[in-house]
């Protein structure tokens, strides 16, 4: 953890939802006029769209059924793991974006699916934010949790997780419902392995459940919406935080456990905002006071 160049990761397997809670922060670092260095976990794939196709096929040749993104073996993790090192003690460090779609990879002139060169971090930011799969990744070789100040679990149920993901290849990229659920099968041993471990090490997760059935997500034509949710915010360390200010403040919120506070799912952003604001209120104090010192 760092003081003067603090890291904040949203981390979440694909569907989960983590480009919500991105857009929160968004929000705030607008508001608060913060700097920010972005990270998309998609750039620290091992390797672009047809490398990663030829290499599938490749090991389904062999017998390997769980060749996927979410291994160790197909990212980057020491590529990552040093980045969050650099920028905590300096603030610097290099970065290249994963192009997914045509309009990202135009202004690149470059192929969709491919990556842009390594360059330099922008100069002069006041946070780094992470967002993807890896965010809190401890192995063997690697421990990546260690390095973010504040780290942030996004774990919808996992029919809910794969009704989202299912949607989203369907309408935004073309995949049929067949196609979809082969990858939810092929990655499930890295899944097991790499995604949900990394929740034990998150300091507050965010799990969406929706109150409707959802017990075939497979058939399902539409994703639950907010009202049709409720929300289980867990906090790691609870101490610090006015749980009764929460309740007040987040209209139909209860307390579940001693560290955890349900919301209804439209209330969501509002929750972020008034948990993860004075977070980083403190974070830009201690910056503050580490770059005087």
């Amino acid at each position: 953890m760092s003081e003067r160049h603090p890291i904040i990761a949203i981390t979440g397997s694909s569907g989960a939802g983590t480009s919500t809670v991105t857009k929160t922060f968004q929000n705030i670092f607008r508001r608060e006029a913060l700097k920010s260095a972005v990270i998309e976990g998609d750039s620290m794939h091992r390797y672009d769209r047809l490398e990663m196709k030829r290499r599938a096929a490749e090991a389904e040749a062999v017998g390997n059924k769980h060749f996927s993104h979410f291994g160790a073996d197909n990212n980057l993790f020491g590529e990552l793991e040093n980045l969050f090192k650099t920028y905590g003690e300096s603030g610097t460090g290099r970065s290249r974006k994963y192009l997914h779609n045509a309009e990202e990879a135009a202004p690149y002139k470059q192929e969709p699916g491919t990556f842009t060169p390594w360059e330099d971090l922008p100069a002069g930011t006041d946070i780094l934010f992470y967002e993807g799969l890896h965010g809190a990744v401890k192995t063997p070789e690697h421990n990546i949790a260690q390095y973010p100040d504040l780290l942030i679990g996004v774990v919808p149920v996992i029919n809910l997780e794969w009704i989202q993901k299912l949607i989203r290849d369907k309408t935004q990229r073309g995949y049929s419902t067949e196609a979809v659920t082969d990858t939810i099968l092929r990655r499930m041993p890295d899944y097991v392995n790499y995604i949900v471990p990394q929740f034990e090490h998150t300091h507050v997760n965010f799990q969406r459940v929706p109150i409707v059935d959802t017990s075939n997500p497979f058939i399902s034509r539409d994703i639950p919406s907010a009202d049709e949710s409720m929300v289980v915010i867990r906090f790691a360390k609870p101490k610090g935080i006015d749980f009764q200010y929460l309740l007040n403040m987040i209209g139909g919120s209860q307390m579940s456990r001693a560290n955890t506070i349900v919301v209804p799912g439209g209330k969501m952003e509002l929750a972020m905002q008034l948990i993860f604001t004075p977070f980083i209120w403190r974070m830009m104090e201690r910056r503050k006071r580490a770059l005087g010192a």
